[in-house]
């Protein structure tokens, strides 16, 4: 159970603080929710707590975690399907578990497939995604701003072997 403050990660959406926990009545039941703020686009989330085992709601990783992100995203790319769709999938599953390391990895074989051959409409949307999903955690761990965050992101795929 997480309190009003605490700071969480909802899978496919990204890390968000608990602003408050609201009882409302959605097709006659009312339930109770976390009302989650989400430190991009300044969106709220509203997640039934009966189903927070589901749907994977955890709280952030760390600081002394982040470095083994940064490890996660200088990597070198493991050998991925040549079949778009299998790769969607397979990056899909890692952003649906939401384990920030897995979402490290997609941000990273993405990136690193764009810059080799270019990415398709989905899997460019694909990265996108995880790039946010994983920024917005970062951003609540470290206690930075977004721009700050991206900066540091950045700088690390510029490292990357081309």
């Amino acid at each position: 159970m997480f309190s009003v403050g605490d700071k969480v990660v909802y899978p496919m959406h990204g890390a968000g603080i608990i602003e408050s926990i609201e009882e409302k009545e959605i097709l006659g039941a009312i339930k109770k929710y976390y009302v989650m703020k989400l430190p991009l686009g300044e969106m709220k989330v509203l997640i039934p707590i009966d189903n927070i085992a589901q749907v994977g709601l955890r709280g952030v990783i760390k600081k002394d975690d982040v470095p083994g992100v940064f490890v996660v995203l200088q990597g070198d790319q493991p050998d991925m399907s040549a079949n778009w769709n299998r790769r969607y999938r397979n990056h899909l599953e890692k952003i649906k578990s939401g384990d920030i390391y897995e979402v490290a990895e997609v941000v990273r074989n993405l990136m690193l497939r764009d810059r080799e051959k270019g990415l398709s409409t989905g899997e460019s949307k694909m990265l996108d995604t995880a790039r946010q999903i994983l920024i917005s955690e970062l951003i609540l761990v470290q206690d930075q701003d977004s721009a700050e965050v991206t900066s540091v992101l950045d700088d690390i795929f510029e490292q990357l072997p081309k």
